[in-house]
């Protein structure tokens, strides 16, 4: 498929608000995939697309964190199993559903995360840490969630790894570690499938990297709460798109 220059433009701007968002909060994919969907590319393709995006933005950002002094990796070391574990099983199921049910599945779940992508996780720097067997299941299921739809699960992994105890800055450098294993292991899995598209997954690489640098200064400066009420008026307008309304 041809991309003509306005689509790669729209592609790469996109990909640059959706990193500034991964970084901050999650739920950047609620902007790109319905966005790949709209200039052609069918939803089970773009699910797999995305991903390309997805993988260098939280390698991008987790790079940014570590030059910061807030690197996530020794944190996240004991959840990258059970992530990847629940990322391959949820890829691999997601990548036999037809584009049509994927693509009303996804605009259902985009209007369903409004309401989190609005208030955002709490942060919780008290209280017991789960036992080890827990912190592995919920981030496998966590994990699985991922590799099925990717998202939301930034919103996931902030709500759990705040519960977990961590402040907003780590558990945000934490979660782009995270999110940079399974992304990589549902990436595999897609490509597999041949349910991947190179030019428009490039070009949302670029956005999504330069959106990550961006997001990372302003995660550290507080400004997470400037894209909310954005992110959730665009969720809106792009899921009912998807979903045939007008």
């Amino acid at each position: 498929m041809e991309f003509h220059p306005w689509g790669i433009a729209f592609l790469l701007a996109t990909g640059f608000a959706a990193g500034i968002v991964n970084t901050l909060a999650g739920a950047g994919s609620l902007l790109t995939v319905p966005v790949l969907v709209l200039l052609g590319v069918p939803a089970d393709i773009a699910n797999g697309t995305n991903r390309v995006g997805i993988l260098a933005h939280n390698v991008i950002a987790s790079w940014r964190f570590h030059a910061e002094g807030i690197g996530g990796l020794r944190h996240a070391f004991s959840l990258l199993v059970p992530m990847m574990s629940g990322s391959i099983i949820g890829a691999y199921t997601i990548s036999l559903l037809p584009a049509a049910a994927f693509q009303r599945a996804f605009a259902v779940l985009m209007l369903v995360l409004v309401v989190p992508i609005v208030v955002g996780a709490q942060p919780r720097t008290q209280g017991p840490a789960w036992p080890r067997s827990l912190s592995a299941m919920v981030f496998f299921f966590v994990g699985l969630f991922g590799g099925a739809f990717q998202a939301g699960v930034g919103l996931l992994l902030i709500a759990a790894l705040s519960h977990a105890g961590h402040n907003l800055l780590r558990a945000n450098s934490i979660k782009v570690v995270l999110n940079a294993v399974q992304t990589a292991a549902a990436l595999t899995i897609f490509v597999l499938r041949d349910q991947v598209w190179w030019l428009p997954g490039v070009m949302l690489a670029v956005g999504y990297g330069i959106g990550g640098v961006v997001g990372v200064r302003l995660a550290i400066a507080g400004g997470e709460r400037l894209v909310r009420w954005f992110l959730a008026a665009m969720v809106v307008v792009l899921a009912t798109r998807l979903l045939g309304w007008h």
